[in-house]
């Protein structure tokens, strides 16, 4: 039985992505199993048409997917990846497990097995994500192409030249997502202790931080040069600025935070 895809793993991540794929056009249900203990989740996949077990061993035993993607947690790899070691010699892996180095599951699947790791993060859910990628040795580049067409219907896509580099795309990208949210947060508390209603306060919140982002995507102009021209000397924007960047505040706290999560990440994958 000829499928494209495995998904292991259709949780919240794992069933954004597959979501994006079928909307997009790239993946048909048919050519997709999903393998998901947890009944609920399991349900959630199947009303995407998409066929369903709950563990490898239902899985048919003339499957012979293109691909197998690998979207539970980073501490049950070691127990999850051994039950789909049959599929490694025709199989290529992509893993979104963060923390877990290839190496660890190349020690799994043998040294012949073509794997790559993947950073997503939850934008993806909307088509709005970022996906970073590093793809050991074995993998082809047909293989890389396939993976790159997949990932594109869920966002931005980036590849690393080395792996080490992955603990940093984690601490930016892949936890990135929180530190806006909370950015978010903390605007719309400033706007209601300046007195506006809370409400009107989350919109201006919100609403800025996503025009923001998009004028940054779409002008094509530094981030800096656009901060420029919106502060006007002496003016309101000044004052606040003044506050954010004086002694490099901000950048400071940022680098701070960055660097604690890729820290935290080098833990994970030891």
């Amino acid at each position: 039985m000829s499928v494209r895809l495995i998904l292991v793993g259709c949780g919240n991540m794992g069933h954004a992505m597959l979501d994006g794929w079928l909307l997009s056009g790239r993946l048909v249900p048919g050519e997709v199993f999903v393998v998901e203990p947890n009944e609920a989740l399991r349900e959630r996949a199947y009303r995407l048409g998409v066929g369903t077990a709950a563990s490898a061993g239902e899985l048919p035993a003339d499957l012979d997917p293109t691909l197998v993607i690998l979207a539970v947690k980073p501490q049950v790899m070691r127990t999850v990846v051994p039950e789909y070691r049959r599929f490694a010699a025709r199989s290529a892996f992509l893993s979104i497990a963060a923390g877990v180095p290839i190496a660890t599951i190349q020690e799994i699947l043998g040294d012949d097995a073509a794997i790559i790791r993947c950073m997503p993060n939850t934008p993806a859910a909307i088509g709005k994500g970022m996906m970073v990628t590093f793809a050991n040795a074995v993998t082809g580049a047909e293989t890389k192409a396939f993976v790159r067409e997949l990932l594109e219907s869920s966002g931005a896509v980036a590849e690393i030249a080395s792996e080490d580099l992955m603990d940093a795309v984690t601490a930016v990208s892949g936890s990135g997502p929180a530190y806006i949210f909370h950015f978010i947060e903390g605007l719309t508390q400033a706007g209601e202790a300046a007195g506006l209603p809370a409400e009107t306060a989350k919109l201006l919140a919100l609403q800025t931080v996503y025009g923001a982002a998009c004028l940054a995507r779409e002008s094509g102009e530094q981030p800096g040069r656009l901060r420029e021209q919106v502060t006007s000397p002496n003016g309101t924007t000044a004052a606040a600025l003044a506050v954010l960047m004086g002694d490099d505040r901000l950048t400071k706290l940022l680098t701070e935070a960055v660097e604690a999560a890729r820290a935290r990440s080098v833990e994970l994958g030891k």
